[in-house]
């Protein structure tokens, strides 16, 4: 029988997987090819899901073909042929877009929320029969012809699979969690999910569950395409709601900046990738100002808002020159490039944009707010190619011409100019480069033996304390507390070149209810000037200034 904590595991499950589902349509920049694809890909690993169950009930009948409306395998032939009716109902909607007929969003929606129906009672019912799966474990049966491995899925079936995701037996969770990492390094992601899935849905008390529902996240995140981007976001999202003070919060949060980044576009597309990367990466530094991972951090952060600013400044180019042709539009582009002033203090063409902000004030017969900008250029950017154009300008207002500062008369103040093949390259690919880590939080395609998640196999479910250096002390609470109670004390670095904390807290939301993980619930604050870094890695795409 189980027992208490079993079912208040088995609820947190639940939840855990229905909020995965809820949070992965939540993306109101989604297009409808991918909120379909989405769609899609939960399904099919109901489907899977629900097949390698019914497979294991099937082969506990004693040969009674009497159906029972109770009877466990009749609830989920019940439940997988739902699944199949939703599917095909996502696929004849694909096959119409893909004909480039319209699609109203109306018909997503009603699909979004059925299949968020769907996956709360499938994952209750492979829950509810996994009893009637543990004792079938202990039944002998006739053994298959081994086949291939995907034989799982169809064709000459497979009997190691099948058994794993079919039954229950003690240490099963373990062997499930190895397969499924290997399966993940396959680039199987379907497969090492759905082996992840069976540990959250059948061993309730398994030390492997919070890491089986990180791995999950991390296969979306390996898999790379436009819709499991998506989904590893919600994943990463949906786990720290549950586990806000675990010492891998930060190195989640980074990778959910980072889901954003491999999704942004050239600045004068779409940035609303961008505008989450940027808020997912102040959070962090917010809440973990004292993070191993803030150098990291301040890079990407720069990167992002050499996006963002790139995509503010072409669209006060824009105002600039139509104001240029005497058909209006100074105030739009004074008020965009002021934008990039307040918001991106260390942008690549700032030079160019105070410099245009001076042009403003001038045509505005404002010389002596105008001759502040044109100072600022000759002082801060001596370099530049504007600072002679400054000087000509406050020589022209009659303004005092200020001495560069000495510590940036050596800096390079203007960015590096793109190659013209550079920039076709980029126009025909649509993104932006950036630096990112493609590998996951707990697990890499090739760092086998090296991972978090093979330490944790190591060590039966818990990543030892002794790997990684403390947590921020901003995220971690005494005993008997809530995570938003006075921080506990830290604890002395051990390894400060890992850069990620490993220690698992124990599953379950804040205790008020709350997500502080969730950025929506932070305000949206300016980075300090001194947050980027001096060099990054990955660059943006330029316009000619």
């Amino acid at each position: 029988m189980i027992h208490s904590r079993s079912l208040s595991l088995i609820a947190l499950c639940a939840i855990l997987l229905c909020g995965a589902s809820t949070l992965t349509f939540a993306q109101g920049d989604a297009t409808p090819a991918q909120r379909l694809e989405v769609m899609r890909s939960r399904l099919d690993g109901m489907r899977r899901s629900l097949n390698s169950a019914v497979a294991a009930m099937n082969a506990k009948d004693t040969g009674d073909k009497t159906t029972v409306a109770d009877d466990p395998a009749t609830r989920l032939r019940g439940l997988e042929q739902e699944v199949s009716s939703v599917l095909s109902e996502v696929n004849n909607l694909r096959a119409k877009q893909e004909r480039a007929e319209r699609v109203e969003a109306t018909q997503l929606d009603k699909l979004e929320t059925s299949v968020n129906d769907l996956n709360t009672r499938v994952q209750a019912g492979l829950q509810a029969t996994a009893s009637d799966r543990s004792a079938n474990a202990a039944t002998p049966k006739k053994k298959k012809k081994k086949g291939k491995l995907f034989g799982l899925f169809g064709g000459g079936g497979n009997d190691e699979l099948e058994e794993l995701t079919g039954t229950v037996a003690p240490g099963r969770d373990r062997v499930l969690f190895a397969e499924a990492a290997t399966q993940v390094r396959k680039d199987s992601y379907d497969t090492g999910r759905l082996l992840f899935n069976t540990i959250i849905t059948t061993y309730p008390d398994s030390p492997f569950l919070p890491l089986a529902k990180l791995a999950i996240a991390d296969s979306f995140y390996l898999e790379g395409t436009s819709s499991s981007l998506i989904q590893a976001g919600a994943a990463y999202q949906d786990w720290l709601t549950f586990f806000p003070t675990d010492p891998l919060a930060e190195s989640v949060m980074l990778k959910m900046a980072e889901a954003e980044m491999r999704q942004m576009g050239l600045a004068d597309r779409d940035v609303s990738h961008a505008r989450k990367a940027e808020q997912r990466l102040k959070v962090l530094l917010q809440q973990f100002p004292n993070t191993a991972l803030k150098e990291a951090v301040q890079t990407r952060l720069h990167e992002v808002q050499e996006n963002l600013g790139m995509h503010t400044m072409q669209i006060g180019d824009f105002y600039y020159e139509r104001n240029r042709q005497q058909k209006g539009g100074l105030k739009g582009a004074q008020s965009r490039y002021r934008e990039i002033l307040e918001k991106y203090p260390n942008f690549s063409y700032m030079a160019r944009v105070l410099f245009r902000i001076g042009v403003t004030y001038q045509e505005e017969e404002e010389p002596d707010e105008a001759a502040k900008f044109y100072q600022r250029i000759v002082r801060d950017y001596p370099n530049s190619e504007y600072a002679e154009r400054a000087k000509e300008q406050l020589n022209i207002i009659g303004a005092e011409i200020p001495p560069p500062d000495m510590i940036k008369i050596n800096q390079q103040q203007d960015p590096p100019k793109q190659s013209l093949t550079s920039k076709i390259i980029q126009e025909i690919l649509g993104t932006t480069p950036v630096t990112v880590d493609k590998n996951g939080v707990i697990i890499s395609k090739e760092g086998k033996g090296a991972d978090l998640i093979d330490k944790a196999l190591a060590n039966g479910g818990q990543l030892p304390s002794n790997i990684t250096p403390n947590a921020p002390v901003q995220r971690r609470a005494p005993a008997r507390t809530s995570p938003q109670s006075s921080p506990a004390p830290s604890r002395p670095a051990t390894n400060p070149g890992t850069g990620i904390t490993a220690q698992p807290t124990q599953p379950g939301p804040p205790r008020d209810g709350s997500n502080p993980a969730a950025p929506a619930t932070v305000p949206n604050t300016q980075t300090p000037a001194n947050t980027s870094p001096a060099t990054t890695t990955g660059t943006t795409n330029g316009t000619k200034p």
